[in-house]
């Protein structure tokens, strides 16, 4: 009985669960969902109230958005509201809603990279511009958004609208251009839109006269009644009511005018409602009203100029900067922060660097001075223990009568050879003058068979060569000189010093019998001290034709 229950227990708190997550997965999808609605009442409206509820629902999204902030987001928003209170009449409403989205757009670091909204939104600019009496300002700022979209599909929605200013200026020879060119483009024009082209080509078409225009006209209001599109059918009629009316069919007019004037109670506009009241009234024979049309037609026009606000001059990048302090000032701490943090990137890169080569330099430097002082200390410890003891044998030896004098010259020969070593390693005084010391090591090869001539030593400015490379020059040339008085049989030997820029070049010669660089006879101690301080060292030998060697430091 007790597992019964616990049974039951954990059905019911499964069921609870499993609710619970359906319950937030379904409100999780709430919010996305509204969007997808609303936005088609935007840009669809289908009902009355599309609009209406739209208008509410966008407002609040963008006060959470820009709370959130979400700037991306309630600049998306801001579209939808200008593209719907357009739609509804409201255009002061839908141009502040304009403005609002540019200098959001402005005050983001990253605003050249929102083509697709800067086009949306001077497109929107464009055609408040145009039912607020304005064409010069609407042609001007469709140019602008011409120059920045990057689609074809943009430059085609704001091409017609371009088209539809000419339209409204009289110039139809200049719209039907434009009309023409975008019915080329139907492939690459959503339906509505390719409808709005055919509609609009069609009411210049009979402007001018052309055969093809009721047809046009025709044809664009079965698509529109097809997609139940209420502010193109509003258009279409429209047209056809001028359409009649310019050739005298004020019954066709009529009927086609009352349509338009229904289709506005539909839409809930009252700017819609006036232009098909208008419409009815043109084919009124009392003069009275259309004097009554005249006057009200001249009065709104006035009113219109009096109130037209010019939203690009508001928008104007310069004076919204003077006026907005805290985006100004926004953007000059962004500004600054990220020039400070590429200014101290920069500097740590130079740091490191800087620090590698100091440290390589460093540890280079003291691994050499480390080889010197071991060198030295070789030498030392040869000198004061293999070279004496050996002398002291010998001096044992030569006051035995009884010794071998072939072992005396022997022992001797080895007491040579090291004392040669020592020498060769032992410490160099650099306190004195190296030029003075160099000459004296160079001159110490010199016997009666070698004949050792130097060029320009005394003239080298030794005192601003650094210790490490007066040591590396002086045991280079020292073992240069050493293998030759053993290999070379040279009887003439020459070292020429010169001067070129930074650089300090040496180059020995002699007339000995050469020797095979390929085996290098040991020279390669000479390559590796020379390379410890960034020099170069050049040999060229043949046999039987002397040696040279070039030294660059």
């Amino acid at each position: 009985m007790k597992y019964h229950k616990f049974s039951v227990f954990l059905s019911l708190l499964t069921c609870a669960i499993f609710i619970f997550c359906s319950s937030s997965k379904l409100n999780a999808q709430t919010p996305t969902d509204s969007s997808f609605i609303y936005r088609k009442a935007i840009i669809e409206p289908a009902e009355p109230q599309d609009l209406p509820s739209a208008i509410h629902y966008y407002t609040k999204k963008k006060e959470i958005d820009l709370d959130l902030n979400d700037t991306l987001n309630a600049i998306y928003d801001l579209r939808l509201l200008s593209i719907a209170e357009f739609k509804i009449g409201n255009n002061f409403s839908s141009e502040d809603h304009v403005v609002e989205a540019l200098n959001l757009i402005e005050a983001m670091a990253t605003k050249d990279t929102l083509i697709n909204s800067r086009v949306g939104l001077y497109n929107q600019l464009g055609r408040i511009y145009r039912t607020s009496k304005n064409p010069t300002e609407a042609i001007k700022t469709f140019d602008k958004a011409l120059e920045i979209a990057n689609k074809l599909k943009d430059s085609v929605v704001i091409l017609n609208n371009k088209a539809n200013i000419y339209k409204d200026e009289l110039n139809y020879n200049k719209a039907f251009e434009i009309y023409t060119f975008l019915t080329t483009k139907k492939s690459q024009l959503k339906p509505y839109e390719y409808t709005l082209v055919v509609d609009n080509l069609g009411h210049v078409q009979s402007k001018l006269n052309l055969p093809e225009a009721l047809q046009n006209l025709k044809d664009a209001l079965v698509l529109r009644e097809e997609n139940n599109d209420f502010i193109g059918l509003h258009a279409s009629n429209t047209h056809l009511a001028e359409y009649y009316l310019d050739r005298n069919d004020t019954i066709k007019a009529a009927t086609y005018a009352k349509k338009a004037l229904e289709l506005s109670d539909k839409i809930n506009s009252s700017s819609f409602k006036l232009d098909a009241i208008s419409t009815l009234m043109k084919m009124d024979k009392n003069p009275l009203i259309h004097e009554y049309k005249k006057l009200t037609d001249s009065i709104a026009n006035a009113k219109q100029i009096a109130e037209n606000k010019n939203a690009f001059l508001k928008y104007n990048v310069a004076e919204e900067q003077k006026k907005t302090q805290a985006s100004i000032l926004l953007q000059e701490i962004e500004s600054r922060k990220r020039l400070a943090y590429q200014a101290l990137a920069f500097i740590i890169f130079l740091i490191l660097i800087g620090s590698y080569f100091i440290y390589r330099n460093r540890y280079r430097k003291a691994k050499i001075e480390e080889i010197y002082k071991t060198e030295t200390r070789i030498a030392k410890k040869v000198h004061d223990e293999v070279a004496n003891d050996m002398y002291k044998v010998m001096t044992s030896l030569e006051n035995n009568l009884g010794a071998n004098n072939a072992i005396l010259d022997e022992m001797e020969k080895i007491y040579t050879k090291t004392r040669d070593i020592s020498r060769e390693n032992s410490a160099i005084d650099l306190s004195e003058d190296f030029g003075l010391q160099l000459n004296d090591l160079l001159l110490g090869y010199k016997n009666d068979q070698v004949k050792v001539i130097t060029r320009n030593l005394s003239k080298m400015p030794w005192n601003t060569v650094p210790e490490l490379k007066k040591t590396t020059i002086y045991r280079v040339l020292q073992e240069l000189m050493t293998n030759m008085r053993k290999h070379s049989q040279a009887t003439f030997v020459t070292l020429v010093f010169k001067k070129e820029g930074s650089k300090m070049i040496i180059n020995y010669k002699d007339n000995g019998v050469g020797c095979d660089l390929f085996k290098k006879n040991g020279l390669q101690h000479t390559e590796s001290r020379i390379a410890s301080i960034n020099g170069t060292i050049n040999f060229e030998s043949k046999q039987g034709d002397g040696f040279k060697a070039s030294i660059i430091i």
